[in-house]
């Protein structure tokens, strides 16, 4: 054991250098998304249901975009790692100045236009007035989500301390201005879940000032200058875009997928997708630690792809995977001796509490495959195939809907079978990115050359 923990300690280190910023960051935001959850489950009980059918679709749109930026990270980290400075300026430059597009169009589309979507999810005729409300409030997000992909300059310079901060100040005025707005404290009116839109929309803008001074005063190395952000070229963005588009794809195939399952949900009853939302929102505690080491992940290992270093790629999965193997472990025995205690907490009807139970220990089963798809998967991204993760999703996606159907309607497994599909597409697709991932670390993509990618002419 002694001897295993000298071989990958150097891996070790790094990862929990530039994931636990991250991870801290991502658990504070879903920390303070807990208590809006809270406060709204105690407001009222049909504003669960109404925070799952608005947020699963615009989170489906919101991470198009951040997903675009995956090409640059992946080409910029790989840059760095073949000592290309002039690359990791292009890549970084163009990322900068041409991301926002794409982001400003889904804040007009969400701002004015979203109520066809919700019927089209099923949404009934009771929640979609306060859906709508949700949304215009808090499309104003929309516009940073473009200043936002700065992110991208922290994680592949391996300085991500900031980050912890920027989402604490962002958090902590998100929950004081949610408790003001939705209960309407102060002399302010009671506004309800149009409160908790309005509340998370002013934090952020506010954040973001912290956001930009973090980002000028930190020590970036792969930061651009102002004239490297203007000289860089659109084509280079094109070039990053292409290969972030096939993990755009594949997150928005894996949110259609969850959207389907929100439809299949609104079938069964107008609570069950907020029983949804909760279980999930526990989950996601442990999810986010997990993504941050597999965006850690993807990092490191896009860096020994472009010095052709196998024992760091192979190092760098090994140790995130056990890392998560740890935290899906505990999210299995938390489920097993707490759950009321948990469940209470989102929600005060004792038959929700009861029945809800066996999803938490379910849903902690399933992360031992969840995180193997997250962790390898962002392996095979950081080797440069991003389409590979893509495919997976389309066939995981249509498995997942299918069998949601199955066990539902034709099972009738009410809520259980939506959470039985999850499981069996998380299982399913762990087996075959393992399969591509073996073959990658056989492959000559780690021979030593002098072979080096330039930006395309």
């Amino acid at each position: 054991m002694n001897k295993l923990f000298e071989k990958y300690k150097i891996y070790l280190k790094r990862l929990l250098i530039l994931s636990v910023p991250m991870i801290l960051s991502q658990l504070i935001n879903q920390v303070q998304m807990l208590i809006d959850r809270i406060f709204l489950g105690h407001a009222n009980s049909l504003y669960m249901s109404v925070l799952g059918n608005a947020t699963f679709p615009m989170w489906t749109t919101m991470s198009f975009c951040f997903s675009i930026g995956t090409g640059a990270s992946i080409l910029i980290s790989q840059s760095v790692g073949a000592n290309n400075r002039k690359n990791v300026a292009e890549y970084a430059g163009s990322l900068l100045k041409y991301n926002s597009i794409i982001p400003f169009m889904l804040f007009v589309f969400w701002c004015f236009f979203s109520e066809p979507v919700f019927r089209i999810m099923g949404v009934s005729e009771n929640l979609i007035p306060m859906c709508v409300d949700y949304v215009r409030y808090y499309s104003p997000v929309f516009i940073l989500v473009g200043i936002g992909t700065i992110v991208t300059i922290f994680q592949t310079s391996n300085y991500t301390k900031p980050l912890a901060t920027y989402s604490l100040i962002r958090s902590v005025l998100n929950v004081i201005f949610d408790w003001i707005l939705i209960f309407g404290k102060f002399g302010f009116p009671v506004m309800g879940v149009k409160g908790a839109a309005l509340g998370t929309t002013i934090a952020e803008f506010i954040a973001a000032v912290y956001f930009g001074y973090a980002y000028i005063k930190s020590p970036l190395s792969t930061r651009p200058t102002f004239a490297e952000i203007k000289n860089s070229r659109f084509r280079s963005y094109l070039h990053s875009a292409k290969l972030g588009i096939n993990t755009a794809l594949e997150d928005l195939l894996w949110n259609a997928g969850n959207l389907a399952i929100i439809r299949i949900l609104n079938s069964i009853n107008e609570l069950a997708a907020g029983i949804y939302s909760i279980i999930f929102g526990v989950e996601v505690l442990a999810v986010v630690a997990i993504g941050s080491l597999g965006s850690a992940t993807m990092t490191l290992t896009s860096e020994a792809t472009g010095k052709r270093d196998l024992r760091q790629f192979k190092g760098v999965c090994l140790c995130a995977y056990a890392l998560c193997a740890v935290i899906a472990a505990g999210m299995v025995i938390t489920g097993i001796l707490f759950p009321e205690q948990i469940l209470s907490i989102f929600t005060k009807d004792d038959a929700i509490v009861t029945t809800s139970a066996i999803f938490l220990f379910m849903i902690g089963l399933n992360l031992f495959s969840k995180s193997g798809n997250i962790i390898i998967g962002n392996g095979i991204r950081g080797s440069g195939d991003t389409r590979w993760m893509f495919f997976t999703q389309i066939f995981g996606t249509v498995f997942v809907v299918g069998m949601a159907c199955l066990f539902v309607f034709k099972m009738k497994l009410g809520i259980a079978g939506v959470f039985l599909a999850v499981m069996a597409d998380e299982a399913v697709r762990f087996g075959i990115n393992f399969v591509r991932y073996s073959k990658i670390c056989k492959s000559e993509a780690f021979v030593k050359d002098d072979v080096r990618d330039s930006v395309p002419a």
